[in-house]
């Protein structure tokens, strides 16, 4: 049975506790407990003051606390909205849909871009008060605008810096500060010229791309974009490879053999919902995984240094696997004994061994068995001639 309706999430705008609705002071007045952050507690009356409770940072070690109230009448304060970027999903998941109710008030984006006169549905948001600035990278597109939440003040200025240490210095950067209340100011510059002094919190900053090095949609981004040491899947292969694997939005991904982690980043930046799991054995290139993971913005990759496999152990099952490398049958069986059905399996595979291996297996279960030969223009002497790579027999099969 579930539990009674107990929690009650306020979202507040700058205007404070004079903005709530009707419905939101009555549930504010009755509350037993009020949770918040130090900035909307100090906004409470006197009598709700002994009640307060402070949330921690990190966010995530407050839940305890509040489930601990489970059943006494609780309030959550949170800015704006708290399904938009904010809490409420973070808490809900935690609870029975009877268990809460929420009122929002207007979020610091639809703020922002009322102000600016900006379609929300054609603006790409994020929420950079906790992720790094590489979460923007694949939207920095001269036709693109984007609005960004911030930690700080001081965090403006570095999302000046980083624009133009990725080639976009010459963005239209408009800082909006404490949207929606008296202390509401917004200034515009660019990001090279940026000098703002005394920049208050909230914040948050809309940038207009300007001409630069922007990340293609396609599949295949170009090798020199990624560290490695010469062990990745080259772009025109990890253009046809990804192909097969098919990236639908909060699919998984075990990437086996990662080399320099090219599969999984490109996966993961299909869609923001998709997951990847990198396995790699060699631990200079976990690092590199990592930092190839941590500047093309996808931070959520998990890297796992152990080779498979060993490594599979107490994995979350994948929607998709790729092996890229290291291919032999007592892998292959080890992972066709730990999917599920409806797994995608895409195998690259270079050397006769592998090959002969593929051809078996296609015949036995079905799929699609390719091979690919790539030649690139190569200087011979004075005079040019093809090049050709090592060719790649692909099968592809859904188990």
């Amino acid at each position: 049975m579930s539990n009674p309706l107990w929690l009650t999430l306020i979202g507040l705008g700058e205007d404070g506790l004079d903005g709530l609705s009707i419905a939101s002071q009555k549930a504010l007045k009755s509350a037993e407990w009020v949770f918040g952050a130090e900035r909307h507690l100090s906004l409470l009356p006197a009598q709700l003051v002994e009640k307060s409770i402070t949330w921690p940072v990190p966010f995530e070690s407050g839940i305890k606390a509040l489930l601990q109230k489970r059943g006494q009448n609780v309030v959550m304060l949170t800015s704006g909205d708290p399904f938009w970027y904010g809490a409420g999903s973070v808490i809900t998941r935690h609870l029975d849909p009877e268990e809460w109710t929420a009122h929002p008030a207007p979020s610091c984006f639809s703020l922002a871009a009322s102000h600016l006169g900006w379609s929300l549905e054609t603006t790409k948001c994020h929420a950079l008060h906790a992720a790094p600035f590489s979460k923007i990278k694949k939207d920095l597109h001269p036709h693109q605008r984007c609005l960004v939440t911030l930690r700080d003040g001081q965090s403006a200025a570095a999302l000046a810096l980083y624009l133009c240490e990725e080639g976009f210095g010459d963005s239209t950067l408009t800082v909006c500060e404490a949207m929606g209340g008296p202390r509401q100011r917004v200034r515009k510059t660019t990001a090279k010229l940026f000098d703002f002094r005394n920049v208050i919190h909230p914040v948050m900053a809309a940038i207009e791309p300007s001409a630069g090095p922007s990340l293609p949609f396609a599949n295949g981004l170009a090798d020199e974009l990624f560290e490695h040491d010469g062990q990745i899947t080259k772009s025109p292969i990890r253009a046809l490879t990804l192909s097969a694997l098919a990236p639908h939005p909060g699919e998984r991904l075990w990437d086996i053999g990662a080399g320099s982690g090219s599969i999984s980043i490109e996966w993961l930046l299909a869609h923001p919902t998709c997951q990847a799991i990198a396995l790699e054995a060699n631990a200079i290139r976990v690092k590199r995984i990592l930092q190839n993971a941590s500047r093309f913005g996808v931070d959520r990759l998990q890297v796992i240094h152990a080779k498979a496999p060993e490594g599979l152990n107490e994995l979350d099952p994948p929607d998709a696997v790729f092996i890229g490398g290291g291919l032999n049958e007592e892998l292959l069986l080890q992972i066709l004994g730990r999917v599920r059905g409806g797994t995608r399996l895409v195998i690259n595979a270079v050397t006769l061994e592998s090959e002969a291996l593929l051809i078996e297996k296609q015949r036995a279960m079905g799929g699609q068995l390719m091979r690919f030969d790539i030649s690139s223009l190569n200087a011979i002497g004075t005079k040019r001639g093809w090049k050709a790579a090592y060719p790649v027999v692909q099968w592809s099969v859904t188990i």
